[in-house]
Parts: structure tokens; sequence; C-alpha cells
């Protein structure tokens, strides 16, 4: 097992829908759409289901699309290539799982099809377009899209314990988790990011307020949104993907962060990240939840 340092670059997991949230809002302050558009208009031929549901559904999942992680062949199509197309339409023919709006379930699903909408919009890929837009401004030069084939510098092998000893953790084709889960990172470029886009250099006030305004279940684009017992803001996310576990928490007011990441399947990065904080005098009872 290799040693580790801040400057080993980490898959992300779910740690990329923040960025995800923020492409959205940046192409909203371009003109290209509005989080309440309906999806319908960006995607093309949508099923009658998707009629009511909005961008804004996607980012706070509360659209009702099922998550694909859930569905019975995810494992087999965890471990093949695949487009975002292919990823959107496999969507198309499920059923809601509830009404679009009315309940709060975390989905990827949702994440992907906003990462296919920024590629439609946009006219580049999505590595292309968080890379133009979000690493390379704000020199986050660690930080990227990962690809299984790509021969990328410090990046850390992942693992899961199976009878008591460490083995690699399953492949998982990068294609898949997409703009949900696809992206890499380092401890300092993560630092980086939550200060910049605290400090506007991301994202306008409007925008910023609206990715940081919970909807439902205190969740609202990308980061759940919730206080210290100091009544402090503490905007947070996790991440888990095969031999990868992630944690991040930022409190704005004190530009404050902590972030834990760890190449082992399953490790407590998020009690880790809830007794960090309570020991610097900000205990956030809603870390301390299943």
């Amino acid at each position: 097992m290799e040693n580790c340092s801040p400057d080993t670059r980490f898959r992300l997991a779910s740690l990329t829908k923040q960025f995800t949230a923020a492409g959205v809002l940046l192409l909203e302050q371009q003109g290209k759409l509005k989080v309440e558009d309906r999806v319908s208009k960006h995607l093309g031929e949508t099923p009658p289901a998707w009629n009511s549901i909005t961008i804004r559904h996607l980012l706070t999942h509360t659209s009702g699309i099922p998550d694909l992680t859930g569905f019975p062949d995810f494992v087999d199509m965890a471990r093949r290539p695949t487009t975002p197309e292919k990823l959107a339409a496999g969507l198309k023919d499920k059923p809601l799982d509830f009404p679009p709006g009315t309940d709060f379930r975390y989905s990827n699903s949702g994440y992907i099809l906003l990462g296919y909408i920024i590629e439609r919009l946009s006219r580049q890929s999505y590595a292309e377009f968080v890379s133009k837009n979000i690493f390379s401004p704000l020199d986050m030069k660690n930080s990227g899209y990962d690809s299984n084939a790509e021969v990328l510098p410090m990046r850390a092998q992942g693992y899961v314990e199976r009878d008591t000893r460490l083995a690699i953790a399953d492949y998982v084709d990068m294609t898949v988790p997409f703009s949900a889960g696809g992206l890499y990172s380092t401890t300092g470029d993560l630092l980086r990011w939550q200060r910049e886009l605290f400090n506007g250099r991301v994202l306008s006030p409007i925008s910023l307020a609206k990715m940081t305004t919970p909807f439902k279940n205190d969740y609202a684009f990308g980061v759940a949104v919730d206080a210290d017992t100091n009544g402090n803001k503490v905007v947070w996310h996790g991440g888990a993907i095969d031999g990868f576990t992630v944690f991040m928490a930022y409190l704005p007011a004190e530009r404050f962060a902590v972030v834990v990441r760890a190449n082992i399947e399953g490790a407590p990065a998020k009690a880790i990240t809830a007794d960090i904080l309570s020991l610097a005098g900000h205990d956030v009872p809603a870390l301390s939840k299943n």
C-alpha cells in the first residue's frame, strides 16, 4: 500500500456534485439556461412523466428519477464504458419514485442528467467544461476528470477490506459515475475550491446564494447546509465510490475547512470530520446522524 500525501490525487465520488451544480449555475449566468427550466427543454425527447421536472429538481434530488446505483444490473453496468447519451436513455423508461418536487431521495441519476445538459449547452465534454471554467481559473492543477486508461501521477489506489485483509477495490469504469462522481482532486485543491467559491471567484452572489439555500432535507445544490451548535453555517458533503471514501465541511464565516479522504472503502470519513469540527469548537448535530 503506497504512502499518500496532501498532493495525492483521490477520487472525489459525490463531492463531484458541487462542481456539477456550480457548472449549471455558470451556464445560468451565461444566459444558456434557468434552474426553473423543465429538463425537457434541454434534453430533447423525454417521457411524459418528466414533463414537470425542472433543473432545480435534479439539483436538489427532488425529481423522483430513481438512482441508477439501485438498478439490478448496476454492478455489471459499472464495469463497462458508456456515454452520457446512453446513461440518459437508460433512465427514461424507469417509473418515478414520487411526483417531482414532493419528496427528497438522493439520486445520482439526476446529476448525470445535469452533466449531460452541461455538455449539450456548452458544446464541450463535461471534463473540458469543468477544467476550463473551474479548475484552470482557480489554478486547481491537481484536479480533473478521472480516466481508467490515463497514466496519472500521484493517483491513489483504492482498497477494500475483505476477510480482515486489504484488497484492490473492484473496477468501476469512470464513464459511469460521470458528473455525479467522476472527478479527482487533492486536499490543497479542495481547500482552494472552498475558499474561492465563497470569495466570489466562481459564482455571482445571487448564484452562490442559490447554491447554498436548502430546498428539502437541508440539501441545496450539490451540498448540504446545516449549522453547528453555535449557529454557524456549515456546508458539507460526503462521497463513496469503489475503494474511496471522502467527506468535506466548510464554515464560510470562519473560512474553516475540513477535508477527509481515505482510499479504503467504508472508512469513517464523516465521523472523523465531525470529530475534527468538535475539537475546533464546532459541533454539528447533522453530522452525528447515521
